[in-house]
C-alpha cells in the first residue's frame, strides 16, 4: 500500500497549499492571531471592516489566511468568502460572556454551509489570561459545539495571542487535519491503485507459461 500511496502522491505537490477563513465575532482577536503567526510578534491592529489577507506558512503547508470583519453588518457577506476554502479557524473571546450565544449561533451557520462540509474546524478560545474568561469545557457546552458540529474534524484550543501562547498547539492540529483530510480524499485512488495491481498479478500469473499450458489443457479437455 505505500508504494502505491508515494505513487499517487507523486502527482500532487509536496507542499499544501490551503486556503484558511479566519471568522468569529468582532473584538475576539482574530487579526491579532493572523499576525502573531503571520510575524511572530504582536502588532497594533484597528477593527477590520473588510478583510486582512496573508499567507502563513506552517510546516509543510503554506496557508492563505483570509481575517474577515466580525461585526455584526458585516457578517452576512462571511458566505461570499467560502469558496475553495479549506478550513475554518473560528475565534472565541472566552470573556465575552454576553455574547457566546450569539458566537455559537454564527458557528452554526458557518457549519451548516455546504461550501464548508466536513472541512476542519479550529476554535482558537482567547483572552484565557482574563480573570472572567469562560474554561475550554464551559466554552464546549455554550457554543454546544459537540451539537452543531457533528462528526467533522474539530479542536477546541485555549490561546493568548497577545502573548502567543496555545497558537502553535492549535495550528499543529489543524495542519494534522488537513493531512488527515487529503488522505481521506486520496484513499479512493489508493485502493484503486492497489486492486490495479492485484489484477495484474493475476493476469502475470495466469501468463506465466506453465500457468497457461495448465489453463489451456483443461480448456481442451472440454
Amino acid at each position: 500500500m505505500g508504494s502505491s500511496f508515494n505513487k499517487i502522491a507523486s502527482y500532487f505537490p509536496r507542499k499544501e497549499e490551503v486556503r484558511v477563513l479566519m471568522l468569529g465575532l468582532d473584538a475576539a482577536g482574530k487579526t491579532t492571531a493572523l499576525y502573531v503567526m503571520k510575524l511572530g510578534e504582536v502588532v497594533t491592529t484597528i477593527p477590520t471592516i473588510g478583510f486582512n489577507l496573508e499567507t502563513v506558512e506552517f510546516k509543510n503547508i503554506t496557508m492563505t489566511a483570509w481575517d474577515v470583519g466580525g461585526r455584526d453588518k458585516i457578517r452576512p457577506l462571511w458566505r461570499h468568502y467560502y469558496q475553495n476554502t479549506g478550513a475554518v479557524v473560528f475565534v472565541v473571546d472566552s470573556n465575552d460572556r454576553d455574547r457566546v450565544n450569539d458566537a455559537s449561533q454564527e458557528l452554526q451557520l458557518i457549519v451548516n454551509e455546504d461550501q464548508l462540509r466536513n472541512k476542519p474546524v479550529l476554535i482558537l478560545a482567547n483572552k484565557q489570561d482574563l480573570p472572567n474568561a469562560m474554561s475550554i469545557d464551559e466554552l464546549r457546552d455554550k457554543l454546544a459545539l459537540d451539537k452543531i458540529i457533528g462528526d467533522r474534524k474539530w479542536h477546541i484550543q485555549a490561546t493568548v495571542v497577545t502573548k502567543n501562547q496555545g497558537l502553535r498547539e492549535g495550528f499543529e492540529w489543524l495542519a494534522g487535519a488537513l493531512v488527515a483530510n487529503n488522505a481521506d480524499i486520496l484513499q479512493p485512488l489508493i485502493e484503486t491503485a492497489n486492486d490495479s495491481n492485484v489484477m495484474k498479478d493475476n493476469i502475470l500469473s495466469i501468463l506465466r507459461p506453465i500457468n497457461l499450458k495448465s489453463i489451456l489443457a483443461k480448456f481442451f479437455q472440454h
